[in-house]
């Protein structure tokens, strides 16, 4: 396997570069056409031989795996177009696409085998068990295991949701060779015609197995939370800069492999010199786009440290906070003091799981603020966390 990716890929070892990840793309595209339609020809001499429906289906099968092929190769193909006027973030989700045409034919699949196995079952025909029909189906089920081992360690290498899509419907269709190959042999033997029956429950097993991985495909396309381990890399980068004294509000957006976009507001302190802490963000977001190929956006929060009060007063907020629910954090504290009253500014990160209590929290926040001192006026703003907890850093 390894030999044939250093020679139909060059570049192979350089993965985060796109057009090496398109050649993989492509490359795993051809072989899967291939080969599918090599085993849907012996397939199809096999059933015609032994007049076994189920094998002539499986054939079928395999005729369908080559057009998922096809739609995994147009999908790599479009995905590795670059940005445009209509499409600025450029086609990379175009791959997920694919994944998700290959599910439905899956699903689509997966259906029209329990409707032929239930015709069976209903009007059962006796199959020709020969030696060129066991072959046929043997090394049909040892491509098949090939072809679901290739496709899944490229699809982990590139992290293609596509292919590791197809190698699910390559081990699919190995459940289903091998149902297929121990129906006849025990109908040849001992005179059970189970070909329907078996043929029925891979069938159930296929469509269930179509429909989590359209699921798996449909989550990058809504949008998912991001990896912990994503998080802590971008947590512990922006902070080992010097001037940043925290971050908050961070967010992932991936528009396909390669093709990340990020914000997040970054606190630094308010009397620090403008100049300097513009320069600052602005190396961040450079070595961002250069050294992880993230296009990151920050946004300058400048913070108080030095005004004691300030400082007194954000420690009882907090401990209110941490009072009420420790899920609960607060970040963007700051105090517009006045004389006859003071404004509290800040921002809660409230869980999702407490939305519909969002408004109760306010209002018990504002009203223990109040106890410290009946001038204060609270203007809060409620965030929900786009990122899974990573605890300190």
């Amino acid at each position: 396997m390894s030999s044939l990716v250093r020679l139909f890929v060059k570049d192979y070892k350089n993965t985060e570069k796109p057009t090496v990840r398109e050649a993989y793309g492509k490359f795993a595209s051809v072989v899967g056409i291939l080969a599918n339609v090599f085993l849907f020809l012996i397939k199809l001499v096999a059933g015609l031989l032994s007049n076994s429906i189920s094998i002539t289906a499986d054939a079928i099968n395999n005729l369908t795996d080559s057009g998922s092929s096809v739609v995994t190769l147009m999908g790599f193909k479009i995905s590795g177009k670059p940005a445009d006027a209509q499409h600025p973030y450029g086609h990379a989700r175009m791959e997920y696409i694919s994944g998700l045409i290959v599910s439905f034919i899956i699903m689509f699949l997966g259906l029209q085998l329990i409707l032929s196995s239930v015709k069976k079952i209903l009007n059962p025909e006796e199959s020709v068990l020969n030696l060129l029909t066991i072959a046929i189906l043997l090394v049909s089920i040892l491509i098949k295991l090939w072809l679901s081992i290739f496709f899944r360690k490229i699809g982990k290498t590139i992290n293609s949701s596509s292919l590791i899509a197809t190698s699910v419907d390559s081990r699919n269709d190995i459940i289903a060779t091998s149902a297929v190959l121990a129906s006849t042999v025990i109908e040849h033997f001992f005179g059970y015609n189970l070909d329907g029956y078996i043929g029925t429950g891979v069938s159930i097993f296929i469509l269930i197995s179509g429909l989590q991985v359209a699921i798996e495909t449909i989550s990058p396309l809504l949008g998912v939370v991001p990896s912990k381990e994503l998080t802590e890399k971008f947590y512990r980068k922006i902070l080992s800069y010097d001037g940043v004294i925290g971050i908050h509000d961070l967010t992932i957006h991936n528009y396909g492999e390669g093709k990340c976009f990020a914000s997040v507001h970054c606190e630094v302190p308010a009397d620090q010199d403008i100049m300097i802490s513009h320069d600052i963000i602005d190396n961040i977001e450079q070595d961002f786009l250069e050294k992880e190929n993230v296009h990151l956006v920050i946004h300058l929060d400048p913070v108080v440290l030095n005004d004691e009060r300030t400082n007194l007063l954000k420690q009882d907020v907090e401990n209110i906070i941490a009072d009420i629910s420790t899920q609960i954090s607060m970040h963007d504290f700051r105090v517009a003091w006045g004389v006859t009253h003071s404004n509290l500014i800040f921002d809660i990160i409230v869980p999702f799981d407490m939305q519909e209590n969002q408004e109760e929290i306010i209002t018990e926040i504002k009203k223990r603020i109040e106890l410290l001192d009946p001038s204060y006026r609270t203007k809060i703003t409620v965030d929900h966390p786009f990122i899974p907890d990573i605890g300190d850093i």
